[in-house]
């Protein structure tokens, strides 16, 4: 979330920005709903200091010896129109903050303007595109070929945009995850978690899925099997009043992000701890609401799909430091594979609602021809850390101060494992193992 603060005072100067995102705020709505709440600030701010006035000249008039009754109606009339101004007051201050966490974080200058995914702005390519001397194979019909990726017994169990991969494309999904922990634990020097994969409303509201992204959403509603301690619960219903929920539920994670990143939710984090640097595999759930059409043969776009996901929270100014480096942890990864790539800076129209900038990692898939996102890595300076109430303690002024938070995908498993077997694919069908792997693998290749 914005800072109010600077929104009620720089409303031109932040709808410049957003106008990179193609997000277009209602300023007559918010000048309107901003003159109506200061009036009945002022309002009551009076009111309240008639009243107390009032109760000095009753205490006197009591100790003096007189009638106070017409200042007693006078006191009781003022509490009956200050509790109307307060109500009126909550009303707009909620319709403000409503219209405030619906605002997208604005883009860092350094975003290139833009509208859809054309217009990003290509960084750099890594790694020579293989040429090969037979015609290629997408991962679908080479997993067709080999009989270890099953579409179709999975849309018979659970239904579309699901998959049930077997044998040695099973255990190469396997290997993928523990390599990429491995590498993110001792060599770039996160510490691994392990996290619920199911969250409240509060942890999607705090990262920025809700209440604008709701549809993208799994939703499990709460019933009498499930033990809510009385704290957590009573909590959770003020938030969810508070988020416009119409019940008290659960909800699939679609990453990794809002688990972690809800750690320092509502702490403050001494300076000496600083930076955080977690890695977390989890699944993720997604209902890819929006995308129908997009995708839809195999692996690219599902509703079930594991991430191993890289998140930091770090002091405000080294913010960007700290996304050049998460960016340059999870690069490492396709280049100890030795699958080609390019990062690319995200236009305004292609960037996420939470962002201020995003990185995307786009990976050569020979089977399409293209390159396709396999990473997301962004600073999403203080917007998540305002709406956690996220802080570090700085230590010149011993005060607390939002954190800047970030994460990237480090990778995106399938993903990783798609562009393995159409780049490392044989003319025979089979999937030839990265050196880097076989380790993990315990082989050199995937027979067809």
């Amino acid at each position: 979330m914005l800072d109010p603060y600077r929104l009620r005072n720089n409303l031109e100067e932040i709808q410049n920005s957003l106008n990179k995102k193609g997000f277009t705020m209602d300023i007559a709505k918010l000048e309107k709903f901003e003159l109506q709440r200061k009036e009945i600030q002022v309002e009551t701010q009076e009111l309240q200091a008639k009243r107390n006035k009032l109760s000095k000249e009753i205490g006197q008039v009591k100790k003096d010896g007189g009638d106070a009754q017409s200042l007693l109606e006078q006191v009781a009339g003022i509490g009956d129109l200050l509790k109307s101004r307060e109500s009126d007051l909550s009303i707009i201050q909620d319709a403000l903050h409503k219209i405030f966490i619906n605002i997208p974080n604005v883009p860092h200058q350094s975003v290139p303007h833009g509208k859809t995914e054309a217009e990003n702005e290509e960084i750099r390519k890594w790694g020579a595109i293989s040429e090969f001397n037979f015609k290629v194979k997408d991962h679908i019909d080479l997993g067709v070929l080999s009989g270890l990726l099953d579409f179709e017994t999975a849309r018979y169990i659970t239904g579309s945009r699901f998959v049930v991969m077997k044998g040695g494309l099973a255990q190469l999904h396997r290997a993928l995850i523990q390599f990429m922990l491995d590498i993110h634990t001792r060599e770039h020097g996160y510490t691994e978690l392990n996290v619920p994969y199911i969250v409240n409303a509060e942890s999607l509201f705090g990262t920025g899925q809700l209440p604008k992204f709701e549809e993208d959403l799994f939703k499990i509603p709460r019933n009498k099997y499930i033990d809510i301690d009385d704290e957590i619960q009573k909590q959770s219903e003020e938030n969810i009043n508070h988020l416009g929920q119409t019940e008290d539920s659960y909800y699939l994670i679609p990453t990794a992000e809002v688990p972690v990143t809800n750690l320092v939710r509502n702490k403050i984090i001494a300076n000496e701890e600083l930076p955080l640097k977690y890695v977390c595999h989890t699944p993720c759930f997604r209902s890819e609401a929006g995308s129908y059409g997009k995708d839809t043969r195999g692996m690219i776009r599902q509703h079930q799909f594991e991430k191993v996901e890289l998140v930091q929270m770090v002091r405000p100014e080294r913010s960007y430091e700290a996304l050049e480096k998460l960016t340059s942890h999870a690069e490492s990864i396709l280049r100890k594979l030795e699958l080609p790539y390019r990062l690319v800076n995200l236009c305004g129209g292609d960037m996420g609602f939470s962002a201020a900038k995003t990185y995307d990692i786009e990976v050569w898939l020979p089977g399409q021809g293209k390159f396709r996102e396999i990473s997301s890595c962004s600073n999403f300076e203080d917007f998540q850390a305002r709406r956690m109430l996220a802080r570090w303690r700085n230590p010149e002024t011993d005060k607390p101060e939002l954190l800047h938070t970030l994460n990237g995908s480090g990778l995106a498993v399938g993903r990783t494992l798609i562009a393995i077997m159409e780049n490392y694919q044989t003319e025979d069908g089979k999937i030839t193992i990265p050196d880097v792997l076989r380790g993990y693998f315990g082989g050199a290749s995937i027979l067809g």
